[in-house]
């Protein structure tokens, strides 16, 4: 009788404290404090990196103290080694790189640090050789941005056309890029045809500023568009020269912008007309809960995976409209806005389409024929177009 009663006591002490361990393993669990790094190319008073920036705040927002956050501001292309190291050194479990150019530097750090999850946002490396299971590319489909800006633009137009204001012969947009990269590339041919679906004529002068972010240059090509007679001014570049550009025009010269990354409703209130940009929030919050709970990024969060890249457009929220500046904006452009939107969402606009033909940026020997179409976003999440349309695209 007492060996059972024994027995029976030491199998009551070993059960309590299995269910102590395993409420403790459990709570540490759940309790476990993610380091996140973010190294930025810029700052909150740039558009590119103030998306981040919200992204990162909303992280903080839903996880709370179970997320500790390091972020690296204005790190100049060329010294992110620098900085990468210091996120490492401070333990981070997950580390976000911005730039396109950090895009070499970050991999190198993932192959010398596997236990740490690095997202590369906008490049397309993730699955070239060496494949590490750590490193992953992520971006947002902004062609379908671009090209719902650009029809919104085409609606401007076709209003000054229609209120004999200008001609169709003068239906010129003006583009101030940062590199002959394959997104800007893809982004500007994207926006001009969904200019071209509302006016036909419409062609497209392109300045390279050979930077990111450099406000005077911004500036100084956009007026130098507008002076030859640029009635629409657009831009994948990060300062708010070209915005200012077009405010400072006189008014009895027709300009209007549309922007991306951030509004310049405060900034051009006369010219502004609307613009787009990508949200970063669903994969960066995906991917730190991921990490949080032990589970693949790529299984976690939600959009087009291709390996370890992936990315989304309209349908998952990755890509959003700027407010449209209704006093600027021509009548029926936020129903027009909608409908395109909704056709994103449902497959049936395919953008990279029609009678053109492209050149190769790298080998003036590439020449694409557009009337089979290019589906952008085919292999990678970046952008991978990069065709001159010859004919309605003239770069200075």
């Amino acid at each position: 009788m007492k060996r059972a009663y024994f027995i029976t006591f030491i199998t009551c002490i070993i059960a309590v404290a299995g269910t102590f361990l395993f409420t403790r393993l459990f709570k540490a669990d759940g309790d476990k404090v993610v380091k996140v790094g973010f190294i930025y190319v810029g700052d909150a008073s740039t558009g590119y990196t103030g998306n981040f920036i919200d992204a990162q705040l909303e992280l903080e927002k839903v996880y709370g103290n179970k997320v500790q956050i390091m972020a690296m501001y204005n790190v100049a292309e060329g010294t992110e080694s620098e900085y990468l190291q210091q996120l490492v050194d401070a333990d981070c479990d997950i580390i976000f790189s911005t730039s396109y150019n950090f895009g070499v530097t970050t991999k190198e750090f993932a192959m010398k640090y596997p236990d740490i999850e690095f997202c590369m946002a906008t490049r397309d490396n993730a699955n070239e050789e060496p494949y590490l299971a750590n490193y992953h590319t992520f971006m947002g489909a902004i062609y379908e941005g671009r090209y719902t800006a650009g029809v919104a633009a085409g609606m401007k137009l076709l209003e000054l056309i229609d209120k004999g204001v200008i001609t169709k012969e003068q239906a010129k947009i003006g583009y101030v890029g940062a590199y002959p990269y394959a997104e800007v590339i893809s982004g500007y041919t994207a926006f001009l045809l969904g200019v071209r679906s509302i006016v036909p004529d419409a062609v497209m002068t392109v300045k390279y500023t050979y930077n990111w972010n450099d406000y005077l240059i911004e500036k100084k090509y956009a007026k130098q568009l507008i002076n030859e007679g640029c009635v629409i001014i657009s831009q994948h570049s990060d300062t708010v020269g070209p915005a200012i550009a077009c405010e400072e025009t006189d008014v009895s010269t027709p300009v209007y912008l549309v922007s991306y990354n951030q509004s310049m409703a405060d900034i051009a209130p006369t010219t502004y007309i609307t613009g787009c940009k990508i949200n970063w929030k669903p994969y960066v919050i995906g991917a730190v809960g991921a990490v949080m709970k032990g589970k693949s990024i790529e299984k976690t969060v939600k959009g087009k995976v291709i390996g370890n890249d992936m990315g989304a457009g309209f349908d998952e929220g990755w890509v959003e409209m700027l407010k449209l500046n209704d006093v600027i904006a021509a009548e029926g452009t936020d129903e027009k806005i909608a409908e395109v939107i909704d056709g994103f969402r449902k497959g049936k606009i395919e953008v990279f389409k029609g009678d053109y033909t492209g050149v190769n940026v790298d080998d003036p020997d590439d020449v694409y024929d557009l009337s089979v179409g290019y589906q952008e976003n085919y292999n990678s999440s970046a952008p991978t177009f990069k065709y001159i349309l010859r004919g309605i695209i003239t770069i200075e």
